[in-house]
């Protein structure tokens, strides 16, 4: 399975949180008042990449920590199968990503009300706080690619809009309470760079900093080479649907679209903007859609369209398993 909202509407979530700047001022003022303490409660826990939270500790272990440091939310069941693959996965980055975040675990069943007020419809789902704020990050398993670009904007953002920056640890030398699979990070195997890290690392860069062309040129280079390259594949149709989206007039887009439902380009125009917003699920109805009423050209656009899509989101989430058959029943 894939996250129902991917990395661009983190973003989205993220550059839209309110009070920006009081937050910054409060995070600013609480590490403050840890240092002249001498790191208060932040600093004793800043030896903690990944810990357990129940409601009596969230305070102090979530709200109050996050003036120092992005505190990813990991939300799971023992009965959760996707839960299963995708907390170790967050583990490891935890460990990987050595103190630019912390990740706080939360069993739902043991935690009732911190579920409710966050909101959660299903899990695995993750969020992150930062300075206070709670912000929905992803729900659903998903590619360790698409999981670090979502890990890297929320540094990014983090620091550029409220001026936290987590402070390195070293992940052996870090307690990791609640690991999914019971292993300690300092027992972590070392996981061999693969033949494309630097490229794909450079990628993810060019893509965090908004350099969309350089972004699906990198890709572009790893694929050459391996065509199959899954994290490159869906890298490059990530970047790609983010340059065909910024440049549009939103509300231009969906009044088109909705006055005219069988003008393709029009309707292809708002599934991506349907899918940015992460309405995942309306992207593909609407391409669905336009498959049905058009025909030729205009329909083999909306085809294609729908399968690049496909690739931003990624071949084994449910969603896109649902709409490859509406799509078969569609055109035959």
């Amino acid at each position: 399975m894939q996250p129902r909202n991917m990395s661009m509407s983190g973003v989205v979530d993220l550059a839209a949180v309110k009070a920006a700047g009081e937050a910054k001022q409060k995070a600013e003022q609480t590490r403050a008042e840890a240092a002249r303490n001498g790191g208060g409660a932040g600093a004793a826990a800043a030896a903690r990449l990944i810990f357990d939270v129940d409601e009596a500790g969230f305070e102090q272990e979530v709200l109050q920590r996050s003036a120092e440091v992005p505190v990813v939310i990991d939300f799971w069941a023992e009965w959760c199968e996707p839960c299963k693959q995708l907390s170790p996965l967050l583990d490891r980055l935890a460990g990987e990503y050595a103190g630019r975040f912390v990740l706080a675990k939360i069993d739902v069943e043991a935690n009732q009300l911190l579920f409710q007020q966050f909101g959660v419809q299903s899990i695995p789902a993750v969020f992150a706080v930062v300075a206070g704020q709670a912000l929905p990050l992803f729900q659903g398993s998903a590619p360790e690619a698409q999981i670090r670009q979502v890990l890297d904007q929320l540094i990014q953002v983090s620091e550029q809009r409220f001026g936290i920056v987590g402070a390195p640890i070293d992940p052996a030398a870090a307690g990791t309470e609640g690991q999914a699979d019971g292993q300690d990070a300092d027992e972590a195997p070392e996981q061999p760079a693969g033949p494309y890290d630097s490229a794909l690392g450079a990628a993810h860069q060019a893509l965090d900093e908004g350099d969309l062309g350089g972004a699906i040129q990198a890709y572009k280079n790893v694929l050459s080479d391996d065509p199959a390259n899954e994290e490159a594949k869906a890298g490059l149709a990530q970047a790609e649907l983010l340059r065909r989206v910024q440049d549009l007039d939103p509300q231009q887009v969906r009044k088109t679209a909705a006055e005219s439902p069988a003008d393709a380009a029009a309707q292809i125009a708002a599934a991506d903007l349907d899918l940015v917003g992460g309405h995942i699920e309306d992207a593909f109805g609407r391409l669905i859609d336009t498959v049905k009423r058009t025909a030729g050209e205009d329909r083999e656009d909306a085809r294609l369209r729908l399968l690049e899509l496909f690739e931003v989101i990624g071949a084994d989430d449910p969603r896109v398993t649902a709409a490859r058959m509406a799509l078969s029943r569609a055109l035959f």
